[in-house]
């Protein structure tokens, strides 16, 4: 149909660059995997069939078939949740932008024909862009760095929803610990007021003794009413996140936060670690090595950026002479006059540069978070365990001594109920010091490995750059 030399070597280098891209079997999911097995030692699923989610659906019911852990809490919801589900979603179709990528351009076949007064004429052609053949290595090497991006940019995904579900979990039973508490002293403050009231009655306590046990009582009943909201609120944001439908919402807690552990965790070289592990940097890092790529290619393809070849083949017939048959080809090519492709070229030097700079700024950031989540992992857990070795048991000796001058008549028994409230004040400030240490450990994790809220810094570069040609601009 045409002269073999051009349309033939076009079609052939197209088959055998063709053969080069392929879709993975799990979407990418690998490298996703991967990461949240090192970094919190989770299991991850890509639910996309029936019998997956049935396998997910009976591994989350043997998971809440017991009390829930902070760890059983976070498998949870990497499993269960559909929003996760949906950041996997981006990640296949991420991979669908790299196959398309690492494709050669497509030729492009057209016929025509005309006829008049007897004669027609038949005309076949095969048209490729050779630019855009010559430029494909370079483009998949591009396509694969964004692809690696989506891949950082879903196991970022998973590692912030771990974070989530460990600050909810903490706060959950922290509250169950709080209502506990404050159960127990409103049915004590109802019983003391009950008591001044019938004292009141035969003239025993005066009406200001009378009245603070009363307003006592009234302010517990306060407390713990904004404590159970507080409660139920923190447990429905647990279970959103681990995305349990209503029959999974009889899911139980532990009634008290666990013990501080012992030793804190020492990490002297934290800085170097939050740098070498952080995934929002390591995402910056490859946004930057793909637009060094793209500033590469913008410049090799500053003066072409057409560059069409077709082959001809004529087929002629007259009445007055035999047909004829005529070949050849022909090329198309930008003639750059007016423009020589400066703006390309500035354009993605700057854009380069901007993500230069952007990089740089977080990873100040990020060792900056990192000493500051450490500082206050240290802090915390030194409040916490001076409430545990030094307030708590004073405040025990200091009871068991009222009590002891109470039985013996040297105190009465307002006295005694004084320091109830004080050891109740001690008691709240325990719970709230434990569950600061717990949310600072969350956050320390965060701070090493990522997964804390999205920075806007990281995101701009992302999206930014993002908007800058990876194809040489053709």
């Amino acid at each position: 149909m045409t002269h073999r030399l051009a349309p033939s070597l076009l079609v052939l280098a197209s088959l055998g660059l063709s053969g080069c891209a392929a879709f993975s079997p799990d979407s990418g999911m690998n490298a996703v995997s991967e990461l949240t097995s090192q970094t919190i030692n989770k299991d991850v699923a890509f639910v996309r069939t029936a019998e997956g989610a049935g396998a997910v659906d009976a591994r989350v019911r043997q998971l809440l078939s017991r009390t829930l852990t902070a760890d059983t809490a976070v498998q949870i919801a990497l499993l269960d949740n559909k929003g996760l589900q949906a950041a996997y979603n981006e990640l296949a179709l991420a991979e669908t932008d790299l196959v398309e990528q690492s494709l050669p351009p497509n030729p492009v076949f057209s016929l025509s024909r005309i006829s008049g007064n007897g004669a027609s004429e038949i005309e076949r052609q095969v048209v490729g862009d050779i630019l855009a053949l010559a430029t494909l290595p370079f483009r998949s090497e591009i396509a694969r760095d964004r692809f690696r991006q989506a891949q950082l940019r879903a196991g970022l995904a998973t590692l912030r929803l771990a974070a989530d579900v460990r600050r909810a979990y903490w706060r959950a039973v922290a509250g169950n610990e709080m209502v506990a508490l404050l159960t127990d002293a409103k049915a004590t403050a109802e019983s003391t007021a009950q008591l001044a009231a019938k004292l009141g009655e035969t003239g025993s306590i005066n009406k200001l003794d009378q009245a603070r046990e009363q307003v006592f009582y009234a302010e517990t009943t306060a407390d713990l009413a904004s404590a159970r909201q507080t409660a139920t609120s923190a447990r429905e944001k647990l279970a959103r996140l681990m995305g349990l439908w209503d029959g999974g919402l009889d899911f139980r807690l532990p009634n008290q936060l666990p013990p501080l552990p012992r030793p804190p965790q020492a990490l002297p070289s934290i800085e170097a670690d939050a740098v070498a592990h952080r995934i929002d940097l390591q995402i910056a890092r490859l946004e930057l090595t793909a637009l060094a790529r793209s500033l590469n290619l913008t410049g090799a393809t500053r003066f072409v950026t057409l560059l069409d070849l077709a082959g001809i083949s004529r087929r002629t017939r007259d009445p007055e002479g035999a047909p004829f048959r005529e070949r050849g080809f022909d090329v198309q090519f930008q003639i750059p006059i007016f423009d020589g492709g400066e703006v390309r070229v500035r354009q993605a030097a700057e854009t380069y540069n901007f993500a230069f700079n952007r990089l740089t700024e977080r990873a100040v950031n990020v060792r900056s978070e990192a000493r500051d989540a450490y500082g206050v992992y240290r802090s915390s857990y030194d409040i916490a365990s001076h409430y545990q070795r030094e307030i708590i048991p004073l405040r025990k000796i200091i009871t068991e001594e009222m009590q002891l001058r109470f039985s013996s008549m040297q105190v009465d028994i307002f006295a005694l109920l004084t320091e109830a409230r004080q050891r109740l004040a001690s008691l709240r400030g325990a719970i709230d010091a434990r569950q600061r240490f717990f949310l600072a450990q969350s956050e320390l994790q965060t701070a090493v490995n990522g997964g804390g809220a999205p920075a806007g810094s990281s995101d701009d570069l992302t999206t930014i750059a993002a908007a800058a040609p990876a194809d040489g601009g053709h």
